[in-house]
């Protein structure tokens, strides 16, 4: 039997086709190798980022929360001060207002200062020629007490203190305690004896002491001092005349007098309406004051009382006065009340009285 013959390109085929697949095994492991460490890399890239992101977002959302805090904050902030604004616009118009009532009364007092001061003049001009042209109508062996001063005095013979029955109304307001608005409240704090020994209340208590020195002695008298209200100087003595002949009873009011404390408003409502509970009338009354009333017949006081105001409460008080008693003032000094003393001196002349306005250290 022949051999077969053995075709030489036939297995060479097959190992080149063996190469080739070796080849393209060999080629697809490395390819696959590098993909999946490539792929290995960048997944962990992109863990990595996506972490980052995550915490970015966390940090956001907390940061959001902040701001969104911050923002009630600050709208609770903007809701208070418009509230505050509101407030504050409000108290400006009401100051405003006040300033514009205090202008008018500025105004006003100007106007009337160079007609007080021709008053004035004319006042002393009459108060020298009545000093010149009048006798003096008493003896010093009448008086029932005396009054010593230190050094030369200089006593106002105009003011008239003769009649049968003689009022003396006496304001023990907290005004009395000195010449200026800021030494009053400084002072009315203060303890009841410094309130006291006030130098213009010593004045005050010196004048009254002084009027008891001149009361003729047949004649009957009564002292009140008035704030809020008018009381006796004498307690229980309401009402009823006292003798002016009677020593003791003249020494009782010269120390009730110094026993008072000056304290509250100034009711001149409340001290004329003594004239009508007394029985009979007085037929003198003899007024210590300096200045015009802040509270009318209700008593009620509001915190700022305007000139007008106060010119309109003297006018109802001095309603009350019964015609032909006179209604002779010693009017003591006061800032910031220019329209006293114009009232007074036409409460004078209405009344047939006298005015007087004493100088510091009087009598």
């Amino acid at each position: 039997m022949a051999r077969r013959s053995v075709s030489v390109f036939s297995l060479s085929f097959l190992d080149a086709m063996t190469c080739g697949l070796g080849a393209v095994v060999l080629l697809y492991m490395v390819i696959n190798a590098s993909v999946v460490g490539r792929t290995g890399d960048l997944t962990a890239t992109l863990r990595a980022e996506t972490e980052r992101l995550e915490s970015e977002v966390l940090d956001g959302q907390r940061n959001l929360v902040e701001l969104q805090n911050a923002v009630r904050e600050i709208e609770d902030e903007r809701v208070a001060a418009h509230g505050l604004s509101s407030r504050m616009l409000e108290t400006v118009a009401e100051v405003e207002k006040e300033l514009a009532t205090f202008e008018a009364d500025t105004l006003a007092r100007r106007q009337h200062v160079n007609q007080l001061m021709t008053d004035l003049r004319t006042l002393e001009d009459s108060a020298r020629r009545l000093s010149a042209s009048t006798p003096s109508l008493e003896t010093p062996g009448d008086r029932v007490r005396t009054h010593v001063g230190d050094g030369d005095r200089q006593y106002l013979t105009g003011l008239k203190v003769g009649g049968r029955r003689i009022l003396l109304l006496v304001d023990s307001s907290a005004s009395m305690l000195d010449e200026t608005i800021v030494n009053v409240i400084r002072r009315r704090n203060q303890t009841e004896e410094r309130r006291r020994q006030a130098e213009k209340w010593q004045q005050a208590v010196a004048t009254v002491d002084w009027l008891t020195t001149q009361l003729p002695r047949d004649s009957d008298f009564q002292i009140y001092t008035f704030a809020d209200h008018a009381k006796p100087v004498v307690e229980g003595s309401g009402g009823r005349w006292l003798d002016a002949g009677d020593r003791a009873t003249l020494e009782s009011v010269v120390t009730g007098i110094n026993e008072v404390v000056p304290a509250g408003g100034t009711n001149l409502y409340r001290a004329v309406s003594v004239i009508a509970e007394l029985d009979p009338a007085p037929d003198n009354v003899i007024l210590l004051v300096d200045g015009l009333p802040t509270q009318g017949k209700s008593a009620k006081r509001s915190g700022t009382v305007s000139g007008k105001q106060r010119v309109k409460l003297f006018n109802n008080a001095v309603k009350q006065v019964p015609n032909k008693i006179p209604v002779n003032t010693i009017l003591f000094p006061m800032e910031g009340d220019p329209l006293a003393s114009s009232a007074y001196w036409k409460l004078a002349i209405a009344t047939d009285g006298s005015f007087v306005s004493p100088t510091r250290g009087w009598p």
